[in-house]
């Protein structure tokens, strides 16, 4: 089944002991589509700590009660490494957080580390580095600081940071990508909902990622392989064929 990543940003997350907290963020591998961790938003208490969780914890989906059920426990969450979930996650934070749940590593025999990276199929745009004030003093903490760059997965995209990004056609505007459609089974970014009311009012169509032409992380910025023609007639997202909200 499909659902929304805007309707999933509430589920709550219960371990097998208690409450974890609430979904606030998916993070999904630009090379394949595949949605790789659910950001957890932890709350009181973990004094508002964010943590993630693969699919692999994840047992079930309660869509009518907005809730998603784990295996593990609350000390497991807590015991978690510690991950900066506002930055870029590096491959040995994932090789930590994997080894502490035992999760088998996704990387292993994917496109994570091929020459060109893909998001359905074309190549993307990566942004450049964000700027920095000034370089640590120590020699220490500036090695520190070039090893995590270096080691920072840039293939984890953010689906919060996607929403809103502009979109236009191969021949002129369209929109703004308005919600992602993930299915429940595979855990694969499925569609993109694109708001298409710069251009056509009001309507809301259903693309798919191999439809995507070229995407800029830096200006926020996609570009379809498709006419306006062929937008318009593309199928209208009613919300008729998702998990309910």
């Amino acid at each position: 089944m499909l659902f929304s990543f805007e309707s999933l940003r509430s589920y709550q997350i219960h371990a097998v002991d208690g409450d974890i907290g609430s979904v606030r963020d998916v993070l999904f591998e630009d090379t394949t589509s595949m949605v790789r961790y659910l950001v957890v938003e932890t709350g009181g208490w973990l004094v508002g700590r964010r943590v993630l969780l693969a699919p692999a914890a994840i047992g079930e989906l309660r869509h009518h009660d907005r809730a998603i059920t784990t295996g593990l426990t609350t000390a497991q969450v807590k015991d978690s490494p510690s991950i900066d979930t506002e930055k870029p996650v590096s491959r040995q934070k994932e090789e930590s957080l994997h080894a502490h749940y035992d999760w088998a590593p996704y990387w292993y025999g994917t496109t994570a580390y091929g020459p060109a990276p893909y998001w359905g199929g074309l190549v993307l745009a990566y942004p450049p580095p964000p700027p920095v004030d000034a370089p640590p003093a120590d020699p220490v903490e500036r090695e520190v600081e070039a090893m995590e760059h270096q080691q920072a997965d840039p293939h984890l995209r953010s689906a919060r940071e996607v929403i809103g990004y502009y979109v236009a056609a191969g021949d002129g505007d369209i929109g703004h990508v308005e919600d992602l459609l993930i299915d429940d089974d595979s855990w694969m970014v499925r569609h993109l909902v694109i708001d298409t009311r710069n251009w056509l009012p009001g309507k809301r169509v259903v693309i798919d990622p191999d439809r995507l032409r070229s995407v800029s992380w830096a200006d926020r910025h996609i570009v379809l392989d498709m006419t306006r023609s062929e937008v318009k007639s593309s199928p209208e997202y009613d919300g008729s064929t998702v998990a309910p909200a």
